[in-house]
């Protein structure tokens, strides 16, 4: 990914109306060491990391030159923007493109100013990590210095991280914290010692002000906070984020968990440091009311999700979705929805990982989570509405597992979402922007393991929105990658030809396979012979006296037949 693992914005400035148009080199940038760990080979922009952060007005639209100096192919995704009717500027990689070839560049339009969206997001890539976790602030499109008198490695000399950052509050003021996590894996509880704290937007969604001491935040999720500073400048404050371990294997001993930074209102005071908090716990989403009232529709199709994770056939371990691993299409989705025609209605040639959603649908998704971990899914060009959880999704107990309440005046709406293991949640959207979208689980060697699957929405709307629309770099990209433009999942302009379309791991077939039974069948016959034989033996008559006695003597008079005819031999 192109940023570190936990960044808070203080409330920005924003530029004149217009096109705001930047230039990113995509760089590795070497001997990064803001974590005091190690130095190490990171992912920046423009030979330096972190990567700059951006601030847009709703009435800019964004065009970004990103050019390529990495060895492999890349994109930028512009997390929880629509990119209505437009999906190749997604940046999912082979799903709305096939990728940035090394030393190219694609010009990625964000159309902030006729999306209606505004709030907190953030750009990253589909790939490659950082693996720490650092906090960072940022304010008005420039990151907040060290502490003075503080050393940080000299790549990232410029920027405040962890107990080497601070924030600096004035009396009385409030403040406004943007906080993302930018993380590949850990979630995070983030609270500040001796101060209050109310959220006002998620995932990009102005709510009405929910008051909180801790946030619980996922991969890829935002928040808005509202903190109001202190009265007295007697002390500075501890900023808390502790990591979610309970989702890791096993905790590397050099791995900091437990971040942090400050509040500062008088340089050279004190830190109170309040100490570990007596539990954690998750901020309930579906308590916070949008500002902008939207009534929950009725769905017209609901399509369930289990997630699984399990030994495939060969042995690996894959997370699966209905028991499929996601496959990349060797075509981008977006391509063969552009390229087939009437095919393109037809849900079987995008692969078998593809959900077909007609235009202007009601759709509930409802993920069940059949495994012990949390995951964070996130939904590529929609907000969905959260319109049910459930603490047990296969209990009868209605405590646990509520039914799904119809007429909601104004459900929480957001693009990413925590799951916890065993838990489910309804997720219901309008298909109401055309286009090729990915719905997966956002730690991101979860979606290398399979725990995708991606929506193809109103395919007849998407080719007639594209006309002229499309840029020619993508398919000259796909070209130089040399990889099909048209055509299928598979790359064949065929509605039933998926030949040679990436598949499996399969989950192992539990119970008897043919050569199971055919075996077992062969051992249990030899078993009955063998005790039927037994049996029969240990039935069988008796011989008499008389006949033991004749059968002796047979026995001796052959004998002597055998020594005559051998006499016989011998003289002859």
């Amino acid at each position: 990914m192109f940023a570190a693992l936990f960044h808070l914005l203080a409330l920005s400035t924003f530029a004149l109306a217009g096109v705001q148009e930047l230039w990113w080199n995509v760089t590795y940038v070497h001997d990064a060491d803001p974590d005091g760990l190690f130095a190490r080979r990171v992912i920046g922009v423009n030979d330096s990391w972190p990567p700059p952060p951006l601030s847009v007005n709703t009435s800019d639209s964004l065009l970004l030159h990103v050019t390529n100096s990495l060895d492999l192919p890349t994109t930028l995704h512009h997390h929880g923007m629509f990119f209505n009717s437009t999906s190749w500027m997604d940046g999912a990689i082979k799903v709305s493109q096939c990728g940035i070839p090394p030393g190219q560049t694609f010009d990625y339009v964000v159309p902030i100013n006729s999306s209606g969206q505004h709030g907190t997001f953030w750009a990253h890539a589909h790939a490659n990590a950082i693996d720490s976790g650092l906090i960072y602030f940022s304010q008005n499109t420039s990151y907040l210095p060290p502490i003075a008198g503080t050393s940080p490695a000299p790549v990232t000399s410029a920027v405040g991280f962890n107990e080497n950052a601070t924030l600096p509050f004035v009396i009385g003021r409030t403040y406004r914290l943007r906080i993302i996590n930018m993380a590949a894996f850990a979630a995070f509880y983030f609270w500040i010692d001796g101060h209050d704290m109310r959220i006002i937007e998620a995932d990009g969604t102005d709510v009405q002000e929910y008051p909180t001491d801790m946030l619980s935040i996922s991969v890829a999720q935002r928040y808005s906070i509202l903190v109001q500073a202190r009265n007295d400048s007697s002390s500075n404050w501890m900023i808390h984020a502790n990591m979610d371990t309970t989702m890791f294997d096993k905790v590397p001993p050099t791995l900091q968990t437990n971040l942090t930074s400050s509040i500062t209102y008088a340089a050279g005071q004190n830190i109170t440091d309040i100490g570990p908090v007596q539990n954690y716990y998750m901020t309930n989403d579906t308590a916070l009311a949008p500002v902008d009232s939207i009534p929950q529709p009725v769905a017209s199709q609901s399509i369930e999700l289990e997630v699984v994770f399990q030994t495939m056939d060969d042995g690996t371990n894959h997370g699966t979705l209905n028991g499929y691993v996601y496959n990349s299409p060797i075509v981008p989705a977006i391509m063969s929805t552009l390229t087939l025609g009437e095919n393109a209605t037809t849900q079987e040639v995008y692969g078998p990982y593809s959900i077909m959603l007609n235009h202007l649908d009601v759709v509930d998704i409802v993920v069940k989570n059949n495994d012990k971990g949390s995951h964070p899914f996130h939904l590529h060009g929609h907000k969905f509405q959260i319109v049910n959880r459930a603490q047990q999704y296969n209990s009868t107990d209605p405590t646990l597992n509520p039914p799904l309440i119809e007429g909601q005046a104004n459900p929480m709406r957001r693009d990413t979402i925590t799951i916890p293991g065993g838990s489910s949640a309804t997720l219901r959207i309008v298909a109401d922007n055309p286009g090729a979208w990915l719905f997966h689980c956002h730690i991101e060697w979860h979606l290398q393991a399979g725990l995708a699957v991606h929506f193809i929405e109103a395919p007849v709307q998407v080719q007639e929105r594209a006309v002229g629309q499309v840029p020619l770099s993508l398919n000259e990209q796909c070209a130089a990658l040399g990889i099909p433009q048209s055509g299928n999942a598979a790359g064949h302009a065929s509605a039933t030809d998926l030949s040679g379309l990436p598949s499996g791991p399969w989950p192992q077939i539990m119970g008897w396979l043919p050569k199971g039974i055919l075996a077992m069948t062969g051992c249990v016959l030899t078993a009955v012979i063998g005790m039927l034989t037994v049996v029969w033996y240990a039935m069988g008559v008796t011989d008499s006296e008389e006949e033991i006695e004749q059968g002796v003597r047979r026995r001796i008079e052959a004998k002597r037949n055998r020594k005559r005819f051998g006499l016989f031999k011998k003289m002859h």
